[in-house]
């Protein structure tokens, strides 16, 4: 195993549903800021519809060793299904609003994670 492969498969089942938690949390926090952005002011309860989804595929594609490209579509086309359902879109604005929300996840997944190496690496 790499420095940086975890080991899904003999996690905790515990430590496996919190990962799926607060996962689906950031992903419906960066829905809710996409869709904001694009739609202006929306109900987030709404974002929270969204969310768990795409977490739930990336860690099942992780458990399961499935290629990450394949996963990663899979996630965006059904996180695009679920905004256009939860929000009733048109096309465009579906892919509007599901294109911003990869972007922020990425961004602010960045940040956070870059954070976090920061803080663990700080001395004493």
């Amino acid at each position: 195993m790499g420095p940086l492969q975890t080991g899904v498969g003999s996690a905790p089942p515990l430590a496996v549903a919190g990962t799926v938690a607060l996962f689906a949390l950031f992903l419906s926090v960066t829905a809710h800021i996409a869709a904001r952005n694009v739609l202006g002011d929306v109900p987030i309860k709404n974002a929270f519809l969204i969310g768990p989804v795409p977490a739930a595929v990336a860690v099942v594609a992780a458990a399961l060793e499935l290629p990450s490209i394949p996963a990663v579509l899979v996630a965006l086309g059904l996180d695009a299904v679920l905004v256009h359902y939860v929000y009733d879109l048109d096309r465009r604005l579906t892919a509007g609003v599901t294109a911003i929300h990869a972007v922020v996840s990425v961004i602010l997944g960045s940040v956070v994670f870059s954070l976090y190496v920061l803080v663990r690496s700080a001395p004493g």
